[in-house]
């Protein structure tokens, strides 16, 4: 451990001028940028105040305010299934409003965020921003026009696909390779979005598709939820070092994913073997997916077989190995909150626990400058880049305050 490390890990004590006393008030002076939380597909399926404390969920206003958060890019996410029946621009929309009335009923908790320079502003003024992402670019639908209108209302990336391939992009959870990488349109969208100002978002789409993206863009990209596929191997959802290292020298970022089973190999063969499972039972019975005996199937399953869930220190070895491989302005955060279910590691199950990462990258040998990166920082740095680009296309970002 190096000196101005320990003498900061000692500041509660000594009260060293320049140190931060604590990973709390780190947090709270921090700028703290997660790239992607899942509230609006949650409220839509459970409505809930998220002003308030709520018994479930991984957000809430208090713990927001507790971790230290100050910008969440909300995920407009847009499930594959509505993609493919035609109802992705309609459920795009509704989520938007979901998070436009969060603004209208909270104005001095919440704040709809637009540009880079939003989340700076909205933090001295003591809201939490809410800067948007969609999650599938289904509701493109094949045409620029729609990316024009979902950058009116708010979007800044779009991760370009999801589960399985669509009009854009091919998924790295779908074999069906329809594209081989980027579709023609998806190759004009990078443009596009190049010269909209809505960052592109390489998590989820196969390898292929991700090295022409680079190929493409004029701008770095972001990988909002993405982790190292060394810790998983086989698991093409993560990145590998070679394409953490060329989206570092890019001017990208990875932002980490909290999952348990983006973060260990043993929990995706815990997963593996028990949708396994629950397919011999359903077909042994005859049953439906969504039949009440194999949900209860499931549940006894996780009862025998307890779940075995990632900690802090495999998010830190994951953030260690992004930051060997690219540099440490390449890495952030982003957690998948409400997003990854009941699989989030032990000592980070939701966003009170921001100062928590900040220990663990302490104890790891992070000073306070390069937490404040990876916290934030290099986030806001592509953010800005993209904006320049577009404002040399004679597009300037537009700003809410």
């Amino acid at each position: 451990m190096n000196r101005r490390l320990s003498l900061c890990l000692a500041a509660p004590v000594l009260g060293l001028a320049g140190c931060v006393t604590t990973p709390t008030q780190l947090a709270q002076d921090a700028v703290v940028i997660d790239t992607h939380i899942d509230v609006p597909f949650r409220l839509e399926r459970k409505p809930q105040d998220v002003s308030v404390s709520t018994p479930d969920g991984d957000f809430d206003y208090p713990r927001a305010r507790a971790g230290g958060l100050d910008a969440m890019f909300m995920s407009i996410y847009i499930p594959a299934s509505v993609d493919e029946n035609g109802g992705a621009g309609v459920l795009a929309n509704k989520l938007i409003d979901g998070v436009e009335d969060l603004e209208r009923l909270h104005p001095d908790k919440f704040a709809v965020a637009t540009c880079a320079a939003d989340i700076l502003a909205q933090k001295r003024r003591g809201l939490v921003s809410m800067p948007m992402g969609m999650e599938n670019g289904g509701p493109v639908a094949g045409e620029v026009q729609n990316l024009q209108h979902f950058y009116q209302r708010g979007i800044r990336y779009i991760t370009l696909t999801h589960s399985k391939a669509n009009h854009i992009s091919d998924s790295s959870y779908d074999d069906f390779r329809r594209w081989q990488g980027l579709s023609s349109f998806g190759r004009k969208l990078i443009k596009a979005m190049n010269d909209t100002g809505v960052m592109i978002d390489v998590s989820h789409i196969s390898d292929d598709a991700f090295w022409q993206v680079l190929d493409l863009s004029a701008v770095p990209v972001i990988a909002t939820h993405s982790s190292m596929r060394h810790f998983t191997p086989g698991f093409e959802r993560n990145m590998s070092d070679e394409m953490v290292a060329a989206l570092g020298s890019a001017g990208g970022v990875i932002q980490i994913n909290y999952g348990s089973g983006f973060l260990t190999d043993e929990a995706r063969a815990w997963s593996t073997e028990l949708q396994r499972e629950a397919l011999a039972y359903a077909f042994n019975n005859d049953i439906p997916q969504n039949d009440p005996r194999l949900l209860a199937f499931m549940q006894g399953y996780r009862e025998d077989h307890p779940y075995p869930y990632a900690t802090l220190e495999d998010v830190l070895d994951h953030i260690d190995r992004a930051v060997e491989a690219a540099g440490i302005d390449a890495v952030g955060i982003g957690s998948d909150y409400d997003g990854v279910d009941d699989t989030l590691p032990v000592g980070l199950e939701d966003v009170a626990s921001y100062p928590n990462l900040i220990a663990g990258l302490r104890t790891r040998g992070y000073d306070d400058g390069d937490i404040t990166k990876i916290l934030g920082d290099n986030t806001l740095r592509v953010w800005r880049a993209a904006e320049r680009h577009a404002a040399a296309q004679g597009n300037p970002p537009r700003c809410r305050g």
